[in-house]
């Protein structure tokens, strides 16, 4: 997982729900610095297609939509991030025991509104299914089944279970605790993890060195 912001995306999912994936589009979101990594729509499309949001063809008609619509790209793009941040500090908020910011709130439930609109039931060989119709070129499209999963997660059960990556540089990753006893800590034992078991190696070897110095 690319840590530095050198690269414009985590090359894995760590969280285990998508809205909190997509709340960790952002690098080192709880340091003073958060390194942004939606910077373009075309970065936006490629985390949607790592997230099986598009698939290849429509991801395309997307990329050649904004193109042909740049101002519009850049206005979906704008509230892709607002969303986002919206929903990192609500989430925050509420690991915190407080409740969430009311400008918060409004700018998720116009997104949970539009998302509404146009969700329909359907029928298929698996059983009935959430879907969304509208526009096949609407540039925020991939905001609806986001939208969907936050409502869902923040009013489930399973929202106690919602963990925040413990390194202290600031990583403020957010995950789902599947673990039993909920125990996990991190955002990926084999980033921010093996760095704090490394940093406790360093300190307990200093540690011995200096009791045989003295």
């Amino acid at each position: 997982m690319a840590r530095s912001g050198a690269t414009p995306m985590p090359p894995k999912l760590v969280a285990g729900a998508l809205c909190l994936e997509f709340a960790n589009t952002a690098d080192w979101h709880a340091s003073a610095r958060p390194h942004e990594s939606l910077k373009s729509y075309e970065n936006l499309v490629a985390w949607c297609r790592r997230a099986d949001l598009l698939d290849a063809a429509r991801a395309e008609r997307l990329l050649r939509e904004a193109r042909r619509r740049p101002a519009a790209a850049k206005t979906a793009l704008r509230r892709t991030t607002a969303l986002r941040e919206a929903i990192y500090r609500i989430v925050v908020r509420l690991l915190r025991g407080g409740p969430p910011d009311r400008a918060d709130l409004a700018v998720f439930n116009r997104a949970l509104a539009s998302a509404l609109r146009r969700s329909r039931v359907v029928s298929g060989r698996d059983g009935l299914a959430w879907t969304w119709e509208g526009d096949d070129r609407a540039l925020d499209a991939m905001l609806w089944p986001i939208v969907e999963s936050a409502a869902e997660l923040l009013t489930s059960e399973r929202r106690s279970r919602i963990g925040q990556c413990a390194d202290d540089r600031g990583c403020g990753w957010l995950f789902l605790d599947a673990t039993k006893n909920r125990s996990r800590r991190w955002c990926a034992m084999g980033d921010c993890g093996n760095r704090a078991k490394a940093r406790r190696h360093y300190l307990r070897t200093r540690g011995r060195r200096a009791t045989r110095r003295s």
